[in-house]
Formats: structure tokens, sequence, C-alpha cells
């Protein structure tokens, strides 16, 4: 459930930004550029969509607890031009960059801190059946970008040296094709 009784991405207040963004990257600093000049309301979910098809690319989404903060965002985005504007998010399986808690999620943290601190519901190692002992240290890296599934926001994990977790996405990856 996450803090303060947030039940995530029930917001049913959401709107799609597609700015034409290629990469994850500048997709994340555009949700953390927007979260902070629109001054987004407490419970506020920024985030970003892989839509495939003839141009494939990065769409962002805002999701906002009430009608008349996605009526004021709307007004301010499409004021400066920030890409195309739609309705709705782009599908049910997004990848949370802005989220309630995300800020404090640095350095490490429990497992248990780190589902009772934000919106994320459960932690998962990949290739372990279960889910991790609460206790169990997860080193940030100061980069926690949690999905929805199944209408929670999830987190997955692998494990590193010295007994703890990381997440499973790194916030500097290797290009796939580097040396090519």
């Amino acid at each position: 459930m996450g803090p303060a009784g947030v039940t995530p991405h029930a917001h049913t207040h959401a709107l799609t930004v597609d700015a034409g963004i290629r990469d994850l990257r500048s997709a994340d600093h555009l949700l953390q550029w927007l979260a902070a000049e629109l001054e987004l309301p407490e419970g506020a979910f920024g985030c970003t969509h892989l839509v495939r098809g003839d141009r494939p690319r990065v769409a962002v989404s805002l999701s906002l607890p009430s009608e008349p903060h996605l009526r004021t965002t709307w007004a301010r985005l499409a004021a400066d031009g920030h890409g195309e504007l739609s309705a709705g998010l782009p599908d049910a399986f997004g990848r949370a960059v802005v989220y309630p808690g995300a800020p404090a999620l640095t350095g490490t943290m429990t497992v248990a801190e780190l589902v009772a601190g934000s919106a994320i519901s459960h932690v998962t190692v990949l290739g372990a059946p279960g889910a991790p002992d609460p206790g169990t240290r997860m080193v940030t890296r100061d980069h926690v970008r949690p999905q929805w599934q199944q209408g929670e926001l999830l987190l997955a994990a692998t494990p590193a040296r010295g007994g703890v977790l990381v997440p499973f996405e790194s916030p500097d990856p290797t290009p796939c094709c580097a040396d090519h």
C-alpha cells in the first residue's frame, strides 16, 4: 500500500506526454524536471512507457490525485509545448520515476524500510522464489525504478556482493553495442 495509505496507480486522473523521446534517461530527466517545474502534488506518479510501432519512443505519464490537479497540469503543459498530450495512460505497465517516497530512497536501507517509506508494494529478487527477507539490506544506488504489475508497484532486485540487494536497473547502464 505504501506511505499514508497511498494506493499506487489508483489515480484515474492521468495524462500522457509524448515528446518524441527515444531513451529512458532523457524521459527520466523530463519527468524529474516536470515534477519540479509543475510542483506536482503529494501522491503524484510520473512514469515512462515504451511506445512501439513505426516510431519507437518513450512517452511519459503523470497520474494526479484529483481532477483539478489534472486540469491545471494539462493547461501548463499545453501552454509550454512539452509535446503531444493525451488523456489517460498509454498502458498499465509504466516504469515509475516520480512516486511517493522516491526522493528518500537513497543509500542503503532494508527491504522493509524501502517498502514502508514509499509507494512500492513489493520487492522481488530475480531468479529467487518468494520475497526477500524484510531485513535484507538494499543498496539503492540512488536509482530506484519500480514497475507497475497488476496494479502494484514492484521493484525487481538482484543479489550483489556482500549479501545485499541492488535494484535490477542500473543508474549507468552500458549501452548494448558500446564497442561496435
